[in-house]
């Protein structure tokens, strides 16, 4: 699945995106940058705006875990997201951000697939 055609990028004050809003019956839907649905829908215009600057980015920087097709559970983190895929590393003990350390890395496809989920 790819975002809807009729989508529209909805920024921050300073540009950076932080979602999208697409029609949804006769409101519309916020999504956020893993391509999950945020909020009730539908929803006006402006509290689709409100519900993605609500979220904000943020939400990038957070654990999660991620079930391979074995069914083992592994803590990752986001390191990349965009339209066409998401790309989340393996982080045991924080060992995403040491320099020089070989992490796991997964390809998701967008959005994100229910094997992603919020740590915790």
């Amino acid at each position: 699945m790819t975002l809807p055609a009729d989508a529209y990028a909805h920024r921050r004050a300073d540009g950076e995106v932080v979602g999208w809003i697409a029609a949804d019956g006769d409101g519309y839907r916020a999504i956020d940058l893993l391509g999950r649905a945020v909020g009730e829908s539908p929803m006006e215009w402006l509290d689709a705006e409100e519900v993605l600057e609500e979220r904000g980015i943020g939400y990038l920087a957070d654990r999660y875990v991620f079930t391979r097709a074995d069914g083992s559970g592994v803590p990752v983190r986001i390191a990349e997201t965009s339209t066409r895929q998401i790309v989340v590393v393996e982080d045991e003990f924080g060992a995403a951000s040491a320099v020089g350390f070989a992490v796991g890395r997964h390809v998701l496809p967008f959005p994100a697939p229910a094997t992603l989920r919020p740590q915790g």
